[in-house]
């Protein structure tokens, strides 16, 4: 163990969930759809929470990023409580919807990334110093002055993370970042992936598509019907999945959960 993981052991979880419970309006009474729900997630961590469509992936998001108020439980950051607001702390935790279009708000692709940080109050240089590094590390900095509507899947996908990174996001979440994705553009975001790894961020990904990222991960939480059944290493959870948790073993196709990738060679 790195001496840096060490040290994040010690400090306790980057985010905490205690008790998570989440119940909507139904016909035949309130309808669970969180259920007492507990997760830690360390500083620098690669998380993958896998579950079939309907399990509660994006609802726990939302609770996790401080946007959605449960019924019951908390969510911590750093220790504090985050707020139905998503505050604090806006400037460390970001989302990347599985929409990502759909955060793109700048005429170009360079204000689209410095949206974050202007909005923040950053001043005007610090903003376009943020914009443009946060630009060039996910490899968008020669398509600055195109316009958004001009890019690829994966590179709207590229873009929605640029603007988390130039708001100085330590942490990122990520819901189903592959949905409606072409081979390449699968490729453009795992190497943005491998990126933020490799600089220390703390990933959060949910998708029900192992066998594309299974082999970056640290950790594999399987959520089925608002309830955690399995947590721990990609390899020993995959040996205890269950069926009717509707998450296949990407190992049937692809060999070991080093294989599980769609990168032409999986990171070391």
């Amino acid at each position: 163990m790195s001496e840096a993981r060490q040290t994040a052991d010690r400090a306790g979880p980057l985010l905490s969930v205690r008790d998570l419970t989440v119940r909507f309006p139904g016909p035949q009474g309130p309808l669970t759809v969180l259920d007492r729900v507990n997760l830690d997630i360390r500083e620098g961590e690669f998380l993958l929470l896998a579950g079939s469509n309907g399990s509660g992936k994006t609802l726990l998001m939302r609770c996790m990023a401080g946007l959605l108020k449960a019924e019951r439980g908390d969510v911590c950051f750093r220790g504090r409580p985050l707020s139905p607001s998503g505050r604090p702390p806006c400037r460390e935790l970001g989302l990347v919807f599985q929409d990502a279009e759909a955060q793109i708000l700048g005429e170009t692709v360079a204000e689209d990334a410095a949206f974050g940080p202007e909005n923040l109050g950053f001043p005007r240089e610090e903003t376009e110093r943020r914009a443009a590094a946060a630009l060039d590390a996910v490899g968008l900095g020669p398509k600055r002055d195109r316009p958004p509507r001009r890019l690829s899947g994966g590179e709207k996908r590229r873009l929605a993370v640029a603007g988390v990174l130039a708001m100085g996001c330590g942490t990122v979440i990520l819901d189903e970042p592959f949905a409606n994705l072409d081979w390449p553009g699968v490729i453009q975001v795992l190497e943005v992936l491998v990126s933020l790894k490799k600089t220390g961020k703390t990933l959060i990904l949910l998708t029900h598509e192992l066998e594309k990222v299974l082999a970056l991960a640290d950790r594999l939480v399987i959520l089925h019907q608002g309830i955690i059944r399995d947590d721990g290493s990609p390899a020993e959870v995959l040996d205890r999945l269950d069926p009717r948790w509707g998450v296949r073993d990407p190992r049937r196709s692809y060999g070991g959960v080093r294989d599980c990738s769609w990168l032409p060679q999986a990171p070391e």
